[in-house]
């Protein structure tokens, strides 16, 4: 039996080749893979010596030769494919270890293009793919977390069963796509903005395997996606059982809300929907006024804040039963009073944003792609269309409903507050059921509040039912054809209007 290794990550290698040397197992090793298996006196050739050629330019050319490939590709049960392989001096390779180059850390890195580009593994895909193909008689290892396997069973019985083989050739496809898939995706970067991709591909490894999906029936897991590790997905966790599928839903939804603003922000999330949020001039104080938004609702919901997590703040999210909290930061003594809640879950995100440029759904038998929501605050490119254009206080309300309301499940409309969204309709089939529900849910906090509406109102109902209950002034795309008519009703009540030329639903 003949190991052919070359690997980037030397995790765990010495070992696993150290066990397939005494197994019998004679070890054929690239450049770099080679030196460490020899500095640790393991008898090892280099690639070089099979081929009979030297590795060129740079080290892009070294395995891409027939002695490699046919040595992996022959079929062993074809007398023609074994003499052919006599007739060159070839022999057979029946396991590749092969781990690529690390393209995904290297753009992270912030490196150079060239040393981007020259980090593209070819002669690595090239091997696992022919290994895959020819699994029938080959193994293929692509990470060393595999090695354990795949040894133990080489020990047992001389060589890979049949079944690891088939499996391990699946997932070798799976890793060389999601390989290709990073580099695509970094390629395409040049090109943002553009027409949408010929072909999308979308993947990546592995994070975590999950209890079950949304329901306990469902299995779930969790994925990262091309680019630069950032998102909620690759948050830190400092304590608390792992997340469930609804929880990583939940907590991207609040991650995502409060990232829109500069100022200090709070939200609290119940099923992806805000039953509260607010700014404030400090984390504490917008925790506060997003908790008292919906003080019932908060019971058993995420938190999410955009300031680093203070002792004082902890304090007050002890209070409460939450599932999770997320912060970009948090101080020590924050730490250990929220460790002592052990059933909470505390994701400290070091990097926020997520390089992902599509917002990417499956359906039967395909797949939603988007490019991702940005929702716009600036008043410039907005238009009043009431006859009473609304107040500086208003101004600065409206806009805090605009961003909250993009993040909120569509028909949607929020109520805003002094900074303070103080009801909050979502996910209803009328309009009007919407804003009839928000003004319950605010009670009597909404007179001179103002409101934001995801979408246009196409009849003046909807917006009478918000300027009776006491709200004065609406923001919202524009664009109905009855947007006269809605102004009109608007202007009898002394209501301002704005329309802000966006719409922003969220199915």
């Amino acid at each position: 039996m003949r190991a052919l290794l070359g690997v980037s990550d030397k995790a765990g290698l010495i070992d696993f080749a150290r066990g397939l040397h005494e197994a019998g197992v004679e070890l054929i090793a690239t450049g770099g893979t080679a030196k460490a298996l020899a500095d640790a006196g393991l008898p090892v050739r280099q690639v070089s010596e099979v081929t009979g050629a030297p590795e060129m330019l740079d080290g892009r050319v070294k395995t891409l030769h027939p002695a490699v490939h046919a040595g992996i590709l022959a079929r062993r049960d074809l007398p023609e494919h074994m003499s052919a392989l006599a007739e060159h001096g070839y022999a057979p390779i029946d396991l590749v270890v092969v781990n690529l180059y690390p393209f995904a850390a290297t753009v992270a890195s912030g490196a150079e293009r060239e040393t981007v580009v020259e980090n593209i593994d070819i002669g690595g895909p090239t091997m696992i793919r022919a290994g895959a193909k020819n699994s029938d008689s080959v193994a293929v290892v692509v990470s060393p977390s595999q090695y354990d396997e795949v040894l133990a069973e080489i020990r047992e019985a001389g060589a890979v069963s049949p079944a690891t083989r088939k499996r391990l050739a699946a997932e070798a496809f799976a890793h060389v796509a999601a390989y290709d898939t990073a580099v695509a995706d970094w390629l395409a970067a040049d090109y943002a903005g553009g027409p949408m991709p010929r072909y999308f591909t979308t993947g990546g490894p592995l994070i975590a395997e999950l209890r079950y999906g949304e329901n306990p029936h469902q299995k779930g897991a969790l994925y990262s996606v091309p680019g630069v590790p950032g998102g909620v997905a690759h948050a830190r966790q400092l304590q608390g059982t792992p997340l469930s599928f609804t929880n990583w839903l939940d907590s991207d939804a609040a991650a995502s809300l409060v990232a829109e603003f500069a100022e200090p922000a709070a939200a609290v999330i119940k099923h992806t929907n805000p039953c509260g949020f607010a700014t404030g001039e400090s984390p504490h104080d917008a925790y506060l006024r997003a908790h008292a938004c919906d003080p019932r609702s908060a019971y058993g919901g995420i938190v999410a804040l955009n300031r680093t997590l203070d002792l004082a703040t902890a304090q007050e999210l002890a209070r409460t039963f939450l599932e999770i909290v997320i912060c970009p930061g948090i101080d020590a003594d924050a730490a250990a009073r929220l460790a002592r809640r052990e059933r909470l879950r505390v994701l400290v995100l070091d990097r926020p944003d997520c390089a992902a440029a599509y917002d990417v759904r499956s359906l039967s038998g395909g797949l939603l792609v988007q490019t991702r929501d940005r929702v716009s605050a600036d008043r410039a490119a907005m238009q009043v269309a009431s006859q009473r254009p609304p107040s500086e206080a208003e101004w600065a309300d409206l806009l805090v409903a605009w961003r909250v309301c993009r993040h909120v499940k569509s028909n949607a409309i929020v109520i805003v507050g002094d900074r303070m969204a103080v009801g909050v309709g979502a996910g209803q089939m009328s309009r009007v059921e919407a804003a009839e529900l928000a003004v319950a849910r605010a009670g009597e906090r909404v007179t001179g509040t103002v409101a934001a509406s995801d979408a246009f109102f196409p009849l003046p109902d909807g917006l009478e039912t918000l300027g009776r209950a006491g709200v004065r002034a609406v923001i919202h795309p524009g664009g109905s054809k009855n947007d006269a008519d809605v102004t009109a009703a608007a202007d009898a009540l002394g209501m301002a209007v704005v329309y802000a030329g966006e719409r922003h639903f969220r199915h």
